[in-house]
């Protein structure tokens, strides 16, 4: 047995700080970490013992493995499991685990020749003191947070039951490393990077300040305690910390100076103040928020530390200092903002892509590419001979064009059909007329696709492929544009024009693309966890689309004069018309030039196509089609939708055709805005980056910060697996859910309470734009919205005063409604787990 190492415990062996001691300890002891059964496991050196400190049953299995492999008798026990967290509010674990889990521990031990038991406390046990004064072992304590009471009562404790054990208890200033690991350090230093407003405030003396102590100083000390431990007294306090404290104010200063090379402002504000924005941004937003209540309470302690008894018997005084580790830190963080703030446990998707390290993985990308250049085009060139069919068939649905108008009788004056009464009353043109231009239109645009297609079989006119998608677009316009009464020609017009598009830049690849960008596999954008442009993304945009085609191609046939009615299940119009009718050859449905609802069928078409366009890496390979996209999906849906709105105010009826088309593209927009901000965070990046503005707007680019969608179910999942994977990013708070049913209960409000005139059409319209804004707000991205309805709270309180034709029962449902409208907006609501990079921060 000569020569034999000595058996040293160390509990929460897997923690920060228990897994820096074990690979301290390793060279001298036989060790054995002792943690929860947990997927982390204790450095190799030290022996996994899976125990629950709560569980006298597990701590004596625990400590019979030990007897059993390593004998009774051990040098020492370095007790650093414990309970912690940031409420600042009691737990019963703190009991449990700090409390009773250390009393079952010592217990246990009593059977063991155990020549030391060491309690790794904290500073924080002592009452905190002024800037200038010094705190020693001798200092009195204070119990007035959970975790400081914790501690306290565990010593007490060890003093009351150690017995024949010596027993050293350790208190420690606020531990850190060179990558930080200090939580309220971590957050004060990444307020400041990110330029959070918060980081400009503090709600104290900026004076005080606290000691804190290096990981590997704390470590040495605890190894010369083990190695001092038949010299130590059998009963012993020390404090640890470095002698130098840093008064908040300077250190705010320091940190900005580092990140920023310019002076950090810091503000005193009030603690009262400091309380009520902890208290809205955690119990009222529902953010969490890492500033808590109680920490503002302790925003004056000042923890300096007098470490003269642990020189004294330890030999022992820091090595490194906060003020010279501090550029260390910063240095990496700059260098690498993701994985510094992996390490310390925040969000690392706000600052993804970020550092010296993304730059350089930009240049090794471009470089990479670069060299595969060659055969990147060459591979290109195979790929565009493959496609040669799709201009073929662009060639053979010119000569279909050009030959409809004499099978369509376009041309037959005979061949106008009968005129319907909603054509003739807008004085249009005669019907032959309309009949033949839209055959001139056909013969030309087919004579334009078999042109650009037949240019597009060579690569040097790429370009013709734009051609082809133009004289697409134009056909699903021209048949509006003519006011043709051939239903036949509309229906011909719009397949093609759709198929023309299809044909020239959906199923080829799209001319003009960066070829770095298409180079790059990567999907998902920096700091995100799922590629916003999938295809399962965009399946329920590409459907709802379609869905709003084909009720707008319905109303469009009607306006046309191509039917002489259409369905209309619950509203009355006039002039012997349902709501529908009524409200599609209304006055403010004549303003248009072309058939109103024809625009919105083309509309629809183009978001379905548009939908469908590139592939899961669309969001940076073509930011102008995502940027297009959304203007026709939302500002241009959002005046579609206002249009429905205000059509009881204006017309004086509603159109159940309409409604539903409204419907979906209200549901649009939620869907598409997540795509809309991981493009706008790449042209960013690019600008950012040196890449030329436009040439990247139009032309894409490549992400090497990015990374493959590996969540990305495919369409082979389980239909449940799908379903969630295409509203990734859209949740549904009962709060917005609820603000949904206050809107609608305020558009009905006028028929329960008899309200006519300016308050009912204010209460309609109020509560469409509450529903409007709640379910955008449904987007995570979008979720700060939600502020609007608080605009709309306030008017519902105070339009009963300010707006004539109220009621007393209508102004008590206003009032009342406008409240819950503002109680039911401040909360953010569920959140899911996903992330959307430096947005993240906006997610509130």
């Amino acid at each position: 047995m000569a020569g034999r190492k000595d058996t040293v415990i160390v509990t929460g062996s897997t923690g920060f700080i228990g897994s820096a001691l074990v690979n301290r300890l390793a060279d001298r002891f036989r060790l054995v970490g002792f943690d929860r059964a947990a997927t982390r496991q204790p450095p190799p050196a030290a022996e996994c013992v899976c125990i629950d400190l709560t569980s006298e049953e597990a701590i004596a299995a625990g400590l019979q493995r030990v007897r059993t492999a390593y004998g009774k008798r051990i040098a020492s026990v370095v007790h650093l499991a414990a309970y912690f967290d940031l409420t600042g509010e009691p737990n019963p674990l703190y009991e449990e685990i700090t409390v009773r889990g250390t009393e079952k521990l010592l217990h246990a031990l009593q059977s063991f020749e155990v020549e030391q038991f060491v309690f790794v406390s904290s500073m924080l046990v002592h009452k905190a003191r002024r800037p200038g004064e010094v705190i020693n072992e001798d200092a009195p304590l204070e119990s007035d947070l959970p975790y400081r009471a914790s501690k306290i009562k565990a010593e007490r404790l060890i003093h009351d039951r150690h017995g024949p054990i010596p027993v050293v208890y350790l208190r420690p200033a606020g531990v850190y490393d060179d990558l930080c690991r200090n939580a309220f350090l971590a957050n004060q230093i990444a307020r400041i990077y990110e330029n959070d407003p918060t980081g400009h405030v503090y709600p104290g003396d900026l004076r005080t300040g606290q000691s804190f102590l290096h990981l590997d100083d704390l470590t040495e000390a605890i190894s010369r305690a083990i190695g001092r431990r038949k010299r130590l007294p059998p009963e012993q306090a020390m404090l640890l910390g470095e002698p130098e404290v840093i008064g908040y104010g300077e250190l705010q200063a320091e940190i900005g100076r580092l990140i920023r090379g310019e002076k950090w402002e810091t503000r005193v504000v009030p603690k009262s103040l400091a309380k009520a924005g902890a208290w809205v941004q955690q119990d009222v937003l529902g953010e969490d928020a890492f500033i808590r209540s109680w920490m503002v309470d302790i925003a004056d302690d000042h923890y300096a530390v007098d470490i003269s008894r642990a020189r004294k018997l330890l030999g022992w005084q820091p090595s490194h200092s906060l003020h010279e580790t501090l550029p260390r830190m910063i240095d990496a963080l700059k260098a690498d903002p993701a994985g510094w703030y992996r390490a310390n446990k925040l969000n690392a998707a706000k600052v993804a892509g970020e550092g010296t390290k993304a730059r350089e993985r930009v240049k090794a990308v471009h470089s990479k590419h670069e060299k595969m250049m060659s055969g990147h085009m060459a591979e290109m060139a195979g790929m565009g001979q493959q496609m040669l069919w799709g201009h073929f068939l662009v060639i053979a649905l010119g000569a279909w064009l050009l030959s409809s108008p004499t099978q369509l009788a376009l041309f037959d004056p005979a061949g106008a059909g009968t005129v319907q009464d909603v054509t003739r009353e807008r004085g249009l043109w005669e019907p032959a007329l309309r009949n033949a231009l839209t055959g001139w239109s056909d013969i030309a645009s087919g004579l334009l696709l078999m042109v650009f297609g037949a240019l597009a079989l060579s690569h040097r006119f790429a370009w013709a492929q734009w051609g082809t998608t133009v004289v697409g677009l134009w056909l699903l316009f021209a048949p509006l544009l003519f006011w043709t009464p051939s239903a036949a020609a509309l229906t011909n017009d719009t397949a093609v024009g759709a198929l023309a598009i299809v044909f020239s830049v959906l199923v080829p690849m799209m001319p003009g693309m960066s070829h770095e960008g298409m180079m790059d596999e990567s999907t998902v954008p920096p700091g995100w966890s799922y590629s916003p442009s999938s295809w399962l993304q965009r399946l329920p945009i590409i459907a709802l689309g379609f869905l709003g085609f084909l009720i707008a191609r319905y109303l469009t046939a009607y306006q046309l004069g191509h039917i002489g009615s259409v369905w209309e299940p619950f509203f009355s119009g006039g002039n012997g018309r349902n709501g529908t009718e009524f409200i599609i050859t209304s006055d403010v449905s004549r303003a248009w030039p072309i058939p109103d609802a024809g625009l919105g069928a083309a509309a629809y078409m183009i978001e379905a196509l548009m939908g469908a366009m590139g592939t899961a890496t669309r969001w940076r390979t073509m930011p102008w089609m995502v940027t297009f996209f959304f203007v026709l999906v939302v500002p241009l849906g959002g005046v579609s939708i206002f249009f429905i709105i205000i059509q009881p105010i204006m017309i004086g009826t509603y159109c159940t055709p309409c409604l539903i088309a409204a419907v979906a593209m209200l549901i649009m927009i939620p869907l598409t805005l997540d795509e809309v901000v991981a493009m706008g965070q790449y042209m960013l990046r690019a600008v950012r980056g040196g890449r030329p503005f436009w040439r990247t707007f139009f032309r894409g680019g490549p992400e090497p910060n990015g990374g493959p969608d590996g969540k990305d179910p495919g369409f082979s999942a389980a239909l449940a697996a799908q379903s969630a994977a295409a509203v990734r990013g859209v949740t549904v708070p009962w709060t917005l859910l609820a603000s949904c049913v206050a809107g609608a209960w305020l558009m009905i409000s006028r028929l329960v309470f008899g309200t006519e005139g300016a308050i009912a059409n204010g209460d309609h319209l109020a509560g469409a734009m509450i529903i409007t804004i709640a379910v955008c707000a449904m987007a995570e991205v979008a979720r700060p919205l939600r502020f609007l309805n608080l605009a709309f709270g306030l008017w519902l309180i105070g339009a009963p005063w300010l707006l004539a034709g109220a009621t007393p029962g209508s102004t008590l449902n206003d009032v009342v409604a406008g409240l819950v409208v503002i109680g039911l907006s401040l909360a953010r609501g569920r959140r899911s787990a996903e992330h959307y990079g430096s947005w993240d921060r906006y997610v509130i």
